[in-house]
């Protein structure tokens, strides 16, 4: 929920935990036991931070995407796969977690989702993938405590970049919500002080082969945030999807330092999808120096950039340096974690495991105007290995979703301008 002041939060490393109101089947399958999902806190101080966000980044498997790859499936009872039982358990762990901004992907029946939610207090909007793709993504917001302010969808299909859709919202907390720190502001006051943000929600492309694509489609949501932002008055951005790209990539590395030289890296590997196995014993990151990386380029252009595939990976003829000007930071890199979920530049050693796939997709980054409080940490690798593969009894899909909440910086609070919206 949108809190007013925090005070005497628990220290690093918390085991404070938030289970699910939801009675535990009694199963005696030791990994569903173990596999309840605990939040951890920032190692910072934040007892003077106000207004927070509850934000969930979930790709809850769709229902046709499930029917037509059942070989990722082949450990699952199908009645684990049942869309009318999903649905359920992924209201359910919403519920658990407290949350107020959701962002879905794989979603292919939005009108039951919104049936549900609607009866939580949730109001939302859906984009659907172009072509003859049946699913989309959807962002859902607690209308009692955020008004949608402005909505724009990116069609990638429109830039070459096949048919992946993006959303963006600019919500603003409600100022007579009486969680809001605002609430007891005068009219002038609050005027001064209007909370607006900028929630970003997308599914990258899946092909690994295809950087260029991916590459691209990240570069167009990136851009397309910042130039929201700087419209809206500079508000804080908050960008979740699942991404289709590993912590130990040259698109996560883009993300996180801002730029990126597309020389250094092969086309074909640019997610890191392919070095990912399920049967890898650890998930640690690989990503080295620029001495190190220039040292391999050799190795690594096994497939050398066409002059298209960079146009589309740059928007640009002849650009091989990519640079945005939003500051971005994940959330789950800047709370400390646990060694058994997590890697060593602190992302979750896996958000998704089906049989073909154990590691991290799914992301939830925002720029510096935003504070992590805390982190709800995923599964251990050795519980998600004993459930044999999501989803499960317990677990609603074959991601894990990811959570975390995260406050206004002072710095934030956006000065009233005859300019704003």
């Amino acid at each position: 929920m949108v809190r007013r002041k925090r005070e005497n939060l628990p220290p690093e490393n918390s085991n404070r935990s938030y289970p699910s109101k939801r009675r535990r089947h009694s199963t005696g399958s030791e990994s569903l036991v173990s596999s309840s999902r605990k939040w951890v806190f920032s190692s910072e101080d934040c007892s003077d931070c106000t207004d927070t966000i509850v934000v969930v980044s979930y790709n809850i498997l769709g229902v046709e995407n499930a029917s037509n790859h059942l070989d990722l499936y082949s450990n699952i009872p199908r009645r684990f796969l049942e869309w009318g039982r999903r649905k359920r358990l992924i209201l359910e762990e919403i519920d658990s977690y407290n949350a107020n901004i959701l962002c879905f992907q794989e979603v292919d029946h939005f009108d039951d989702l919104d049936d549900l939610f609607k009866n939580n207090g949730f109001k939302s909007v859906y984009k659907g993938r172009t072509g003859e793709a049946n699913d989309g993504c959807a962002i859902f917001w607690k209308d009692k405590l955020f008004s949608l302010l402005h909505q724009e969808d990116i069609e990638f299909q429109k830039f070459g970049l096949r048919n992946n859709v993006a959303q963006l919202c600019v919500l603003e907390v409600n100022h007579d919500n009486p969680e809001s720190d605002t609430s007891k502001l005068t009219t002038e006051e609050q005027s001064t002080r209007k909370k607006r943000f900028l929630i970003g929600n997308t599914h990258v492309l899946f092909n690994p082969n295809r950087g260029d694509i991916k590459l691209g489609q990240i570069r167009l949501l990136i851009d397309q945030a910042y130039k929201l932002s700087q419209e809206w008055g500079n508000i804080p951005v908050i960008l979740a999807g699942d991404l289709n790209s590993v912590p130990q990539s040259a698109i996560y590395e883009f993300l996180s330092s801002s730029k990126l030289d597309i020389r250094l890296h092969d086309r074909r590997n640019m997610s890191g999808q392919l070095e990912i196995r399920p049967n890898d014993r650890v998930f640690r990151s690989k990503i080295g120096d620029d001495a190190s990386i220039s040292m391999s380029v050799s190795r690594q252009l096994l497939h050398k950039w066409s002059a298209e595939e960079l146009i589309l990976a740059t928007g640009a003829k002849g650009v091989t340096r990519l640079k945005h000007q939003l500051k971005l930071r994940s959330a789950y890199s800047g709370v400390p974690g646990k060694h058994r979920t997590r890697d060593d530049i602190g992302e979750p050693l896996a958000t998704s495991y089906h049989s073909k796939f154990m590691g991290t997709v799914d992301y939830i980054w925002h720029s510096e105007d935003l504070i992590p409080i805390r982190v709800l940490e995923t599964l251990p690798v050795d519980v998600l290995r004993r459930t044999r593969g999501l989803p499960n009894e317990k677990w609603g899909s074959d991601h894990l979703a990811v959570v975390c909440e995260l406050a206004f910086a002072k710095s934030a609070e956006s000065s009233h301008s005859s300019d704003l919206p």
